[in-house]
């Protein structure tokens, strides 16, 4: 296990410049502004919940800029990343905020606990062990507190045979440290650290696969900002449904940790 998290960390290490730079790219921005905008839509209530954030393998720190542009801005923010060169990074992008270097499968909760997790798309670089992960993380939350993931996902033999394939020829993925979970067995993982599902939605879908990762897929990066806005919107219309939880290439969930229960 060792071995593979360190060759997931040379890995992020050496693609870290790549990955920061297509996070700027301005149809990514405008996805990821839609997305968000109308996954928090009705959950303003959760801000006063939300007070000390805690994201793991924060990668440019995006997970803290979500909570505080669609919840709050008023939050105590830190974050850790394996590679070195992601911490630089975030470090750049967010010069007052608490960015440390971590390894999230050794990590050992000490001192106050958190009332947000925020993780994007940090679970599939430690897929071997990501279980262990979620309940090491999950020691550090409140009971009755929040961990949002938005991770990649598959719920179909076609998804997944797209993704392997991607996985085994795309050389921005290791395809020996990380993979795409089966939603199932993603949202187990978490029900089995004590966690309840509030909210689940599916928005890997078109404008996902053209937009979202434009590092890794510059020939899909095509058209205009109107192509983002044409195509989230049918994305939009159909992300809850069966469908989509079927073809989806990514999944957004927020859980919360169950209270603890005094027994008589």
């Amino acid at each position: 296990m060792g071995n593979l998290v360190e060759q997931q960390r040379e890995h992020f290490n050496k693609i870290a410049t790549v990955y920061a730079e297509a996070r700027k790219d301005a149809k990514h921005l405008l996805l990821k502004k839609m997305i968000w905008e109308n996954f928090f839509k009705n959950k303003q209530n959760l801000s006063s919940s939300c007070k000390r954030v805690l994201e793991p393998m924060c990668g440019i720190g995006e997970g803290g800029q979500i909570i505080k542009n669609y919840l709050t801005a008023d939050i105590d923010y830190s974050g850790f990343d394996y590679s070195e060169s992601m911490v630089e990074s975030a470090t750049e992008e967010n010069p007052d905020a608490n960015i440390t270097w971590a390894d999230a499968t050794a990590y050992e909760h000490s001192g106050q606990l958190f009332d947000w997790i925020v993780l994007i798309g940090g679970l599939h670089h430690v897929f071997s062990v990501s279980g262990d992960v979620v309940s090491r993380l999950g020691q550090s939350l409140h009971p009755g507190g929040y961990f949002l993931n938005f991770e990649p996902t598959q719920n179909c033999w076609l998804t997944r045979k797209i993704r392997q394939s991607i996985y085994n020829k795309n050389d921005i993925f290791d395809e020996e440290t990380e993979q795409g979970f089966d939603l199932p067995d993603l949202d187990a993982q978490f029900e089995s650290a004590g966690f309840e599902k509030t909210d689940q939605v599916y928005p890997g879908l078109l404008a996902y696969v053209l937009f979202y990762n434009p590092d890794a897929f510059p020939i899909l990066n095509i058209g205009g900002k109107w192509l983002v806005l044409a195509t989230f919107w049918f994305d939009r219309l159909i992300w809850r449904t069966w469908i989509a939880k079927k073809l989806s290439f990514a999944t957004i969930t927020l859980w919360r940790k169950k209270e603890l229960r005094n027994e008589k």
